[in-house]
């Protein structure tokens, strides 16, 4: 792969949260490590963007600002939500690839050289749709999707978006950027 330009981090069980369960601004605890792996992406100059559904601002029990701000504060350069239900018919929510292609277009990026890191395999088929380097950390949802996958539960673009690492947290899905995508 070549110099990584920017890397797409989930929220919920990639960064902090429990499994299963949306946690608010207000109640996440984000995993030990989260804000240094982050200020260590940056250092290679790579940019950090959010790319998380949060349909509970759809049905008004959280808002879009606090989830910036929340994430702004920890070191993320900006922030792509999808804030919308489950079957709503947007074009953003993963797995659909929305969220990348608008940051691509924002940013003036070559998603070819962009990296997601979530724990849901939503978020490696959104990923893979836009063309990303994926990574799945064991975090959240992550054992369970990927015991899943290994059960031959997936189909069509699920079971052609295998994650290109494993990592058994965020700091090692960084390490693992930072040893193998960066000049």
């Amino acid at each position: 792969m070549a110099r990584v330009q920017a890397v797409f981090i989930d929220r919920d069980g990639t960064i902090g949260g429990v499994e299963d369960r949306v946690l608010y601004p207000d109640e996440m605890i984000f995993f030990p490590e989260v804000e240094q792996s982050i200020a260590k992406l940056k250092e290679q100059g790579i940019l950090v963007f959010s790319f998380t559904n949060q349909p509970g601002i759809a049905r008004g029990e959280a808002n879009k600002e606090d989830f910036e701000m929340e994430l702004m504060q920890i070191g993320f350069d900006n922030i792509y939500l999808c804030p919308h239900e489950h079957n709503s018919g947007c074009t953003c929510r993963k797995p659909l690839p929305g969220m990348l292609i608008q940051a691509a277009n924002d940013n003036d990026l070559d998603l070819r050289k962009c990296v997601v890191i979530g724990d849901r395999w939503s978020d490696l088929v959104a990923a893979k749709e836009a063309g990303c380097t994926k990574i799945l950390v064991k975090t959240g949802a992550g054992e369970k999707d990927l015991a899943r996958y290994q059960q031959g539960q997936y189909f069509g673009s699920y079971k052609e978006s295998y994650p290109d690492f494993i990592a058994e947290g965020f700091s090692d899905a960084v390490e693992w950027i930072v040893n193998n995508c960066t000049d």
